[in-house]
């Protein structure tokens, strides 16, 4: 069985991705899943919008259902393209745009991130925060 990203550390991920938040300002909502994409924790930063509740948790779903960054389903969820409609598969979950991914430990992956808040930019940013310090903690 692969280990799973543990409470206390989805909360460190979780303070880095805030802490990265603040920096730019924008509020953010920031989950962390488990490997099968399942809610480990989750943080809606004050003024950050309800939409995002449900957003940056499918992200985390996407980012482990698919073992990828949601940045990279973009392309070739386009009409015409292999992926087409994907977004549209379980249960309307799946996310085709940045601001989640997948938390690697020893080729194996244990967990994932999803934020949402901002424009796709912003939340793939704060993200990538959280995901260096789940990589610093790893180490």
């Amino acid at each position: 069985m692969v280990e799973s990203v543990r409470l206390e550390t989805a909360k460190e991920i979780i303070d880095a991705a805030e802490q990265r938040a603040e920096e730019i300002d924008n509020p953010m909502v920031i989950a962390v899943s488990n490997s099968e994409g399942n809610l480990i924790a989750q943080h809606r930063m004050d003024g950050a919008w309800l939409a995002s509740v449900d957003i940056s948790r499918n992200k985390a779903y996407t980012a482990a259902a698919l073992d990828m960054p949601t940045h990279d389903l973009a392309d070739p969820t386009r009409p015409g393209e292999s992926l087409y409609g994907l977004q549209n598969t379980n249960q309307g979950k799946m996310v085709i745009f940045g601001g989640g991914y997948p938390l690697e430990r020893d080729g194996n992956i244990v967990g994932a991130i999803g934020v949402s808040g901002g424009e796709v930019e912003q939340d793939m940013d704060v993200a990538e925060s959280g995901v260096d310090r789940f990589d610093e903690h790893s180490s």
